[in-house]
């Protein structure tokens, strides 16, 4: 299984109630709460729904809105360092185990491509 035909497994209401479930846990969060703007938190979440949808086999609303995600370059002004991305992870890990219904393999493909671009988003030791 990879990542590029997730989308019809995991379906775009469990997908939404994912990145919902993540969102929920950042304004409080120590690490990752300052790093996104209150009054942008809806669209911060819209965007990274969109990215996983078109990413995961989905419909492409995100290419045709944004352009290729550069997703290096977006996150380049924010500070990752381990201890940021090992948060992001971790809060969307605990998104991820909420939701029921979701195939062991699909759990962990998901699992796996989250944690590696978390790993390349770092831009800080």
């Amino acid at each position: 299984m990879t990542i590029d035909n997730l989308y019809n497994s995991i379906g775009p209401e469990r997908l939404a109630r994912i990145i919902h479930g993540f969102y929920t846990r950042v304004p409080a969060d120590s690490i990752l709460g300052p790093m996104y703007p209150p009054e942008d938190m809806a669209g911060a979440e819209q965007r990274l729904l969109g990215f996983l949808t078109f990413r995961m086999g989905g419909p492409q609303d995100y290419i045709q809105q944004r352009g290729h995600p550069r997703l290096r370059m977006r996150h380049g002004p924010f500070t990752i360092d381990q201890a940021a991305r090992d948060r992001w992870v971790e809060l969307m890990d605990a998104a991820i185990a909420e939701v029921e219904g979701l195939d062991v393999a699909v759990t962990l493909t998901l699992r796996q491509f989250l944690h590696d671009t978390a790993t390349a988003m770092m831009n800080r030791p």
